[in-house]
């Protein structure tokens, strides 16, 4: 498990002392409360009621003391449940169903959500903040005072809350190719989300996305296994090093388990028809490594499995996730996934019943709570249910709470919520939207525009913070327009430049000539999120795109395309009339950082996550596929390149095939380290492959991305992928990983294929 990034493990050590001592007085008295309800009482001795731990003040009940361990405290608090609290654990609900929201305790329901499109009035962190205390103290109003788990889709930043950091949608943090980036993004997150209270995001997305026609391919951070699997350094961005280990930890979720990128024709909640050996190759690895990296929760897939479904499948999920891989943690549903077993509306016995003995622990009800209580209950008592399948998932869902310190720092940790929207989130996304730009087409180097030029400016989502931001953002399928507080690119654009008067700009390109430096489009894709994102039919530019081009295509002036979506689209028609192609994905709040690329200011370094299709009709087309793609996976153009070979070499010329390997520590910890190793070409012809060797000296390798390893004797040797083995002469690439153990002075040796 990587431990934080050293800002981040800092903060913790600052707040540690801090969080507590705010929050438990509170869960004393509501103690205190509960134990005049039932009638239990227990000698305190008066010195536990003072000092800086009064934690002890409310350790009533072994359950309600911090310093046993969780799993003594498990078995106490599971001992003095009724069937009704075990099964209100196991039981979540949207927020707007509560009415009254004194069910919460009635029902001794265990967790709460807010769906994609729940909100609070008005939207800002500190309602959300309220709200969320609100609910909570709620819970704990309870004889035996469990308090809930509040879940929510920060998806790509905290993107319920108006105001928050958006960050690029996961397409895009997969062109980054940087697995500690996204360990500092998943960090930020998780203080916004501690901000407003909430314990529990449903992030990261894991799935593998095979066929762009799927309304959630963005959601994907790549086609290959091993980038989704690289990228699980999310999880520990969120959790901290360990669940709890320290304030704003929040409960990561590994979904959607499993193959929901696979799906037959790309349809969303479709049938993944693939042998298992194919599903356990592409769309297993990066659960497992979430598994080994700690992750709490583990969210179920709507799709099927060569016509089973996710959520009634015991081999995939009590088999394989939790025996095999060994996952401690819960599995929730999906969104009334449960209710969609039988094809029927409304829930069943039945269904329900199928669920829980697949290995559903939690179900996302989410409305109709009363009915569906009322017949797990009846599940249970005709034996159809065991109590020891309840016991267990009350079990697993109790220990995170624990672990999450929730009976201790039930409250919103105020401290956190002045970093929802703060400078420093914001500054780590533009570093982020910069390392995802994508240079696909650069002719005669006209990127990086001059800051001096005279610009035109054009394109639906030039000036559209909502574009740019794609779905989940304020509302589950997003939308256009001003939807929150951000930079659009445009004012990215107008902010790079020397004379922001010499920026025009019109949406649909009129009133362009050619005086002009250049003419920017920035086109794409408008917001959608799953379902109504699935494009079974054409993937080309819409007819605003398609006439806007046109305009500055016939002014003579030289176009440089801005592609804002969620994945690849079909652009070959165009794409000779364009000087110039940059992949922006969805870029989030921080358009400055797209300007960043196009002024030069940050050459791009993004390199292809999904490969780009010559046509619609291509799909699905994957890297090692045989299909002659317009731009392969891991293809990806830079800036200055430097000049051509030497024309009068020196006697002893760099021989033609030859690379070199550069050893980097990125990060240590007591007892294991994180490194990077870039390979470069050194040589004057490409290279099809590379392979690098040294000397572990004791340490243990734990996790390793963007290439294969083997260790013998003491000496590991990495071998490149299928995207990464290619490299032009100058050019470079990397790879990194974990281990166990010291990181001493290795001497990397690179030979090239």
């Amino acid at each position: 498990m990587t431990p934080l990034l050293p800002e981040a493990a800092a903060r913790r050590t600052a707040r540690r002392s801090v969080r507590p001592r705010a929050r438990r007085p509170i869960v004393a008295a509501l103690c205190a409360a509960a134990l005049a309800v039932t009638g239990l009482t227990a000698a305190v001795p008066p010195e536990r009621d003072t000092g800086p731990d009064s934690a002890r003040a409310a350790a009533v009940l072994p359950y309600q003391d911090p310093a046993l361990p969780v799993p003594q405290r498990v078995d106490d608090l599971l001992a003095r449940m009724t069937l009704d609290d075990k099964l209100g654990q196991m039981t979540q609900i949207e927020k707007d169903a509560l009415v009254p929201q004194s069910d919460l305790a009635a029902f001794r329901i265990g967790s709460v959500l807010s769906g994609g499109d729940s909100t609070v009035s008005p939207n800002n962190a500190q309602t959300w903040a309220d709200t969320y205390d609100s609910l909570q103290r709620t819970a704990l109003a309870t004889p035996l005072g469990i308090p809930m788990i509040y879940g929510i889709d920060a998806v790509h930043g905290h993107n319920a809350v108006r105001g928050a950091t958006l960050f690029p949608h996961n397409i895009g943090l997969g062109a980054t190719r940087d697995p500690a980036l996204v360990q500092r993004i998943g960090r930020a997150v998780a203080e916004e989300v501690a901000g407003t209270g909430i314990d529990w995001s449903f992030a990261p997305c894991l799935c593998v996305a095979r066929n762009d026609r799927w309304g959630r391919t963005y959601e994907s951070f790549g086609e290959t296994p091993e980038l989704p699997t690289s990228m699980t350094s999310f999880v520990t961005g969120l959790q901290g090093a360990a669940l709890g280990g320290g304030p704003a930890s929040v409960l990561a979720t590994a979904k959607h388990y499993l193959g929901d990128g696979g799906t037959t024709g790309g349809v969303d909640q479709g049938n993944t028809q693939i042998s298992e050996a194919e599903l356990r190759a592409i769309h297993l690895p990066p659960f497992q490594e979430a598994v080994k990296r700690g992750v709490g929760s583990v969210m179920l897939s709507y799709s099927s499995w060569n016509g089973v479904r996710s959520h009634a499948h015991k081999y995939l999920v009590t088999d394989v996730l939790k025996g095999e891989l060994g996952f401690t943690g819960f599995v929730v549903s999906d969104w009334a996934a449960v209710d969609q077993l039988d094809g029927q509306t409304g829930f069943t016995g039945a269904e329900i019943a199928t669920a829980v003995n697949a290995g559903v622990d939690m179900v996302m009800v989410p409305h109709d709570y009363k009915r569906f209580l009322s017949l797990l209950r009846g599940e249970v008592s005709a034996g159809r249910v065991a109590m020891a399948r309840i016991d267990d998932a009350n079990r697993r869902i109790l220990t995170k709470k624990f672990q999450l310190g929730l009976f201790e720092r039930p409250l919103t940790d105020r401290s956190y919520t002045a970093t929802v929207g703060s400078a420093a989130h914001r500054a780590l996304a533009r570093e982020a939207v910069r390392a995802s730009q994508v240079l696909l087409k650069n002719d005669g180097g006209i990127l990086p525009l001059p800051k001096t030029g005279r610009l035109f400016v054009a394109g639906k989502s030039a000036d559209d913070i909502g574009n740019q931001s794609g779905g989940w953002t304020v509302g589950w399928q997003g939308r256009s327009g001003p939807v929150t507080e951000g930079t659009t690119i445009l004012q990215g654009i107008r902010g790079a430049v020397a004379d922001p008067s010499r920026v025009t700009y019109d949406r649909y390109g009129n009133g362009i000539d050619g005086g002009y430096t250049a003419a920017v489009a920035v086109v794409g894709e408008t917001p959608y999120a799953e379902m109504r994102g699935d494009r079974p039919d054409g993937m080309g530019l819409d007819q605003e795109d398609l006439q806007t081009l046109a305009r500055l295509k016939a002014s003579g002036v030289p176009v440089v395309v801005v592609l804002v979506s969620g994945r690849p689209l079909d652009i070959t028609a165009q794409l000779p009339d364009w000087k110039a192609l940059l992949a922006a994905w969805l870029p989030g709040t921080e358009g400055g950082g797209v300007a960043d690329v196009l002024f030069g200011v940050h050459a791009p370094t993004g390199k292809l996550p999904m490969t780009w299709m010559r046509g619609a009709s291509q799909q699905p087309i994957n890297d090692g596929d045989g299909k002659s793609p317009l731009f392969p996976y891991g293809h990806g153009l830079t800036y200055g390149t430097g000049p051509g070979p030497d024309p009068d070499p020196e006697p002893d010329p760099t021989p033609a095939k030859a690379c070199t390997a550069t050893h980097k520590l990125v990060n240590s910890w007591p007892g294991g380290h994180q490194a990077e190793v870039t390979v470069k070409n050194t040589g004057t012809g490409p290279i099809t492959g590379w392979t690098v060797d040294w000397e572990l000296g004791g340490a243990t390798v734990t996790s390793l991305w963007n290439g294969t390893h083997t260790v013998a004797n003491g000496r590991i040797t990495v071998r490149n992928t299928s995207s990464n083995g290619t490299l032009a002469a100058g050019a470079t690439t990397s790879f990194g990983y974990t281990a166990n153990g010291t990181a001493g002075t290795p001497a990397p040796r690179c030979a090239p294929a």
